[in-house]
């Protein structure tokens, strides 16, 4: 008997949703792939001018990994909406020849929908990307992806983040008249490996179970995973995870590190960690308890950390570096007596407007 089938077993779903990655990443690359690039293609045709991000939680951070994609590999300026302008203030901007993507695991947010609406009607190209082909978002919207995850019981988004960043990656490749499938193939075989050392993970809640606060950093790409993983540590183990970009930690938030709360570091293997070292070294010249997420001479040099596999595109090492973060959030939370799939207060779909 699997985890997920032993009932009253805490975090049985998330554990079995985390496990499940490796999968869903291949049947993005295997099955969605042609579809994702077809799609691509003819948002390509309409020629957007700039590209606004709408989304939520979790999806928001996707949506920011894609601000990077869209920036640094098309050269064009993107931004990420502010829904209350158009929903609570009833702005309407003209968003003519302007990409309106909208993120969202579900595609049930009333305000996600009305946003994207509007935009519609402004003018904007539209694209929804979900887990739900059927929802209000993908019916109000001009294209729809479809990433893929299959059904998301736990309260923790897991495979629908890793599923969109892949999906995202896979769009701006496409709009770009590349695939993207190359620099993305391996990506399931080495998910699988990173999964597979849970128990390197787990040593590492045991160091972090008691702590107060917790302080997330990196820069470039590695900034959304630094992001998802303070949202993944706050909503499981409700320890206050802040996040924050390497550049704005040494602006002011420096101040409260100190040797007793710990920073964990994502250092990417390319230009983001090559411009996060001097906040590294600031850190550690701090005396912080530093945990690096990144290649073996970064852990070597922090107090504890996880070393991802080398060789892996920059553009795409978030989908690597959430997984051992998903599970450091899992396994504190166990440690801490406390049930991952049900956070308190959360509801798996949130209404906002």
């Amino acid at each position: 008997m699997t985890t997920d089938q032993q009932p009253g077993v805490p975090g049985r779903i998330m554990a079995a949703e985390m496990a499940e990655q490796p999968a869903v990443l291949r049947r993005i690359l295997d099955e969605g792939a042609d579809r994702i690039r077809a799609v691509a293609g003819q948002v390509a045709a309409r020629r957007p001018r700039f590209v606004l991000l709408t989304a939520r939680g979790t999806s928001d951070n996707a949506a920011l990994y894609a601000k990077y994609l869209i920036e640094v590999l098309l050269g064009k300026p993107a931004g990420l909406a502010s829904m209350s302008t158009t929903t609570a203030y009833g702005a309407r901007p003209d968003l003519t020849d302007v990409l309106v993507v909208t993120v969202s695991q579900s595609g049930g947010s009333p305000d996600l929908v009305a946003s994207t609406r509007a935009a519609r009607e402004a003018g904007a190209v539209t694209l929804a990307v979900t887990n739900n082909p059927g929802s209000p978002l993908a019916e109000v919207s001009e294209f729809h992806i479809d990433v893929l995850a299959g059904a998301e019981r736990a309260l923790p988004a897991t495979k629908t983040y890793t599923a969109e960043l892949l999906a995202l990656y896979l769009f701006v490749q496409g709009l770009r008249g590349d695939g993207g499938v190359a620099a993305a193939r391996e990506l399931p075989a080495l998910a699988e490996a990173v999964l597979a050392r849970q128990g390197e993970v787990r040593a590492l809640a045991e160091r972090y179970r008691f702590a107060q606060r917790l302080v997330i950093t990196s820069r470039g790409y590695g900034y959304p995973t630094a992001r998802e993983a303070a949202l993944k540590l706050m909503e499981t183990t409700y320890i206050p995870a802040t996040p924050f970009s390497g550049a704005d930690l040494l602006h002011g938030p420096l101040a409260m590190v100190d040797n007793v709360s710990p920073v964990i570091a994502i250092v990417p293997d390319g230009k983001g960690g090559e411009a996060l070292q001097p906040v590294l070294d600031r850190l550690r010249g701090r005396g912080a308890d530093l945990m690096v997420v990144g290649q073996r001479d970064q852990v070597a040099a922090a107090s504890a950390g996880f070393v991802l596999p080398p060789g892996v595109p920059e553009e795409v090492q978030p989908v690597l570096e959430i997984l051992p973060l998903q599970q450091l959030a899992y396994e504190i939370t166990i440690a801490r007596g406390q049930d991952p799939d049900a956070p308190r207060a959360l509801a798996k779909v949130t209404e906002t407007h």
